[in-house]
This record gives structure tokens, C-alpha cells and sequence, in this order.
């Protein structure tokens, strides 16, 4: 049975229990989570045809470091970058490199800063010069599906509304989501207690409560939901090498509903789409 914590009193590990953090965690939060969003924003400026993810890993580093705040993924577990660069049918963990971004490609950039302790976490999609329609449409459901997750979120319902509702809008717009990655607690840990399914039912899953911290982030594909994972043990990618895109934001629970911690600044949510 899962087990709800004060987060103040919790130890510094993932134990599977659930932290409730309080107004200064919530503060705490929206520092770090406003320098990720912040970074993202200088980011739609960067990402052009002939610009390599590499040089997109590098200004993440360097921003951090400008603004006092260390890239979670950094050495995280092995990993050597300092952020993720998903490109087309790559689903997520796309590793930095020095091949240059295309016209037409899509671009997921993932970035977490770790500001005081606390980390921030989100990515958005970024259109390299003119794409497709079938792209666009992809970008598109994706991010309305960010949306409705989110305004699934309140206190006394199930985990599983969240999924459930991105589920139906995503199949509904024939579109398929992946099962093999979820959103996931955070905090003052990267990855904690509860994970986050993108589908299922609205009466699956642990109950909300005020204090929650977690990021909701859909993987959609254009076509089938299958995915595998490269032999440098960290991109997955489409089995059917169709498009996949990505949208996460970090929420916290309140009394009524959910505050956005990772909004951008700028009103850059979906760079590159049309308002």
C-alpha cells in the first residue's frame, strides 16, 4: 500500500512513499523550475538547420553555470551531457552529438537544473526550419495532450486520470502514446515516488494530494506505440522509425487543482507552433 510522507521528515532516496512538500518547497520549486523554463526560452533562438545538439548541450551547460545551477543529467547514472535531444523518431534520451540539425527535423530538448537542491524539469518540442504538416499536426496533439493532462490534475482524483486523459485525445487524433516511459516525482530527488503513466484509467493509480510534485510528459507517436532502445543503452526510438514527440512541464498539487512550475517566461510553451 502507498504511503504518503511529509517530505520534510522523508530520507533522501526513493523509497516508493509519496512526499507532500510545503509552501517553501513549492518556492523552492518554482526557482528552479523558472531557470529551466528560462533556458528553454533562450533555446528557440538556437535551434536551426546546421546547428548541431551538441552545440545545443553546451549552452544548456553554460547557462546553468551562468545562473548558478548544475545540469541534473550530468553524469547522472553515466550520462555525460547535460541535456537530451530527441530528433524525429527518437522518443527520448537522444544523446548530444556534433551532426547538424536538418530543415524539416523536430527536435525534443530536455533540461533540468538543480537550483538549491531543487531540481526543475521539462522539455518542449522545437521545429527545425519549415516541417511537414504531418509533423506539425504531431507537435500539435502532442502538446494539447500536455494540456489535458495537467487540467486533470486535482486533489481526490486518481493518477490515472491523468493518462487516461491523454490517452483518449491522442488515440482519438490517431495517434499512438508510449507505455515505456512516464512521468515521475520530483524534488529534491530527479526521480522519485509516484511514476506517471500517459494512459490508462481515470480510476487507476494512488490518489492526489495537496503537496504532490511530479512531471507529466507524453510521448506520442505517429504510429505505433512500440519503442527500443539503441545499444549506447540510453536513445529509444520508434520500432516503425515513425515521429515522436515530447512535451513535460513540472506540476505541484494544491487545494485546488495544480500550479505549473516550468511555464515559460516568454509564452514559448510550443516554440515554432502557431499561437
Amino acid at each position: 500500500m502507498t504511503t504518503y510522507l511529509d517530505a520534510e521528515t522523508a530520507p533522501l532516496r526513493n523509497t516508493g512513499q509519496i512526499r507532500l512538500y510545503n509552501e517553501e518547497a513549492f518556492a523552492g520549486m518554482r526557482k528552479a523550475c523558472n531557470l529551466t523554463a528560462r533556458c528553454l526560452d533562450e533555446l528557440a533562438d538556437l535551434v536551426h538547420p546546421g546547428v548541431t545538439t551538441n552545440t545545443i548541450d553546451r549552452f544548456v551547460f553554460e547557462f546553468g553555470m551562468d545562473n548558478g545551477a548544475l545540469p541534473a543529467t550530468l553524469n547522472y547514472r553515466g550520462y555525460t551531457k547535460s541535456t537530451c535531444t530527441s530528433i524525429n523518431h527518437v522518443v527520448c534520451h537522444g544523446i548530444p552529438d556534433d551532426k547538424p540539425l536538418r530543415d524539416g527535423d523536430i527536435v525534443n530538448i530536455d533540461v533540468t537544473y538543480i537550483v538549491d537542491g531543487w531540481h526543475g524539469d521539462a522539455s518542449r518540442m522545437y521545429p527545425v526550419g519549415g516541417i511537414k504538416r504531418a509533423a506539425e499536426r504531431l507537435l500539435e496533439v502532442t502538446y494539447e495532450c500536455l494540456l489535458r493532462g495537467i487540467a486533470a490534475v486535482k486533489p481526490g482524483s486518481r493518477i490515472g486520470a491523468i493518462g487516461a486523459a491523454i490517452q483518449s485525445y491522442a488515440e482519438g487524433e490517431r495517434c499512438s502514446v508510449v507505455r515505456d516511459f512516464c512521468g515521475h516525482g520530483v524534488g529534491r530527488l530527479f526521480h522519485d515516488a509516484p511514476n506517471i503513466l500517459h494512459y490508462g484509467n481515470v480510476t487507476d493509480g494512488v490518489e492526489m494530494r495537496p503537496g504532490m510534485i511530479f512531471t507529466i510528459e507524453p510521448m506520442i507517436n505517429l504510429g505505433r506505440p512500440h519503442v527500443k532502445v539503441l545499444s549506447d543503452g540510453w536513445t529509444a526510438v520508434t520500432r516503425d522509425r515513425s515521429l515522436s514527440a515530447q512535451y513535460e512541464h513540472t506540476v505541484g498539487v494544491t487545494e485546488t487543482g495544480c500550479e505549473i512550475f516550468t511555464l515559460s517566461p516568454k509564452g514559448l510553451d510550443r516554440p515554432g507552433l502557431p499561437a
